[in-house]
């Protein structure tokens, strides 16, 4: 991947995997996530400041391509790439691969806006340093 993609190392915990000894469906939510915060954080923004100088960040949409399962113990890669294909929206698309093999797990497109105080969405100037 390019030098525009972003990527965070991390493990599967044991409490993340569900009866069939996989890592549930809802956890893959929480690697993204995680993976996008510290994607913010390698830019100079952090979620928790951004949030409190009134730039309120939402996702509209996340859409998730299950291809293979984790399992505990298992290392992987996430990956985060950001893109603005409109006035208003942000995108990321991320994917997760096991490592060393880079097998690709998932991938997942997530669609962002901010909103302002009126509840209305924009991209605030804040943002532009994710591109």
């Amino acid at each position: 991947m390019d030098a525009a993609v972003f990527s965070l190392e991390m493990k599967v915990r044991d409490y993340e995997c569900d009866m069939q000894g996989i890592v549930n469906n809802a956890v893959y939510q929480n690697y993204l996530e995680w993976a996008r915060h510290e994607y913010l954080l390698s830019r100079g923004l952090s979620f928790a400041e951004l949030t409190a100088q009134g730039v309120i960040i939402v996702i509209t949409r996340a859409e998730l391509d299950y291809r293979l399962s984790l399992q505990a113990g298992d290392s992987f890669e996430v990956t985060v790439k950001a893109s603005h294909p409109s006035r208003v929206r942000l995108v990321f698309e991320q994917e997760i691969r096991r490592q060393p093999t880079a097998e690709l797990m998932l991938e997942a497109r997530i669609t962002a806006t901010a909103v302002n105080q009126r509840k209305r969405p924009y991209f605030p100037d804040e943002l532009k340093a994710l591109l």
